[in-house]
Parts: structure tokens; sequence; C-alpha cells
């Protein structure tokens, strides 16, 4: 067998060990999820911490009727539907104080419809 083939052969084995080699997942990665529930005029909770660069796992449901969930500065805009869970993952990469908002009218208290999120 020639230099050229030897190492051809060698390159072939040592990549099919490689490939054959069983990933394991990696322990921790589930994503936290948050409860979020919306009503006049209230996110309940209305506050929460995340973490940069760490993906969160968001359930959305309301108590009485339509409502909106926009944190503009995490790029979520979402409607929160009566007797439905709305789900999304969010990963924020940037650090800092941000607040969401209910942007479906809903009365007159809406304007005082927030909820604060602090990426640590």
């Amino acid at each position: 067998m020639t230099l050229t083939r030897k190492l051809f052969t060698f390159a072939i084995a040592a990549g099919l060990t490689v490939i054959g080699t069983p990933v394991r997942a990696r322990t921790g990665e589930t994503p936290r999820t948050i409860a979020i529930t919306a009503s006049k005029f209230h996110f309940t909770p209305d506050r929460i911490t995340l973490k940069k660069g760490q993906p969160v796992r968001i359930l959305l449901t309301s108590s009485d009727r339509v409502h909106g969930f926009m944190i503009r500065a995490l790029g979520i805009d979402t409607d929160v539907v009566p007797g439905k869970t709305g789900e999304f993952m969010v990963t924020p990469k940037t650090a800092g104080t941000f607040k969401a908002i209910c942007d479906h009218y809903c009365g007159l208290g809406h304007g005082f419809m927030k909820m604060t999120v602090v990426v640590e």
C-alpha cells in the first residue's frame, strides 16, 4: 500500500470514528418557563428577571379578553387570547430594564397595563 493510500485510509477511519461517536445532550439546557397572565389592567407577575443569552419559554394566557403583549426591545409583539395559551421562546441579547405593554385597548386602565422585564 502506498503512503498516500495509507493516509487516505487513516483519514477515512478517523472520520468514521468521529462521526460514529454519540453526542450527549448537555445537562441543564432545558429552558426556564415563565407563565404570564393578562387581565384588566395588569400582567401577573408584573416583573420578571431574565439572563442575557439564556433562552426562556414564555406561556401567555388571558383571564378575561384579548390583550396584547409587546416588548419592543426584545422583538416580542403577540396577542393574548382568553381560553388559549400562547407560547414562544425568547433569548435576550441585551441587558437592561424593559417594559412590556398591552398594545390592544382594553378599557380605561389600559395605559397602566405594564410589566417590567429585567435582563441581567
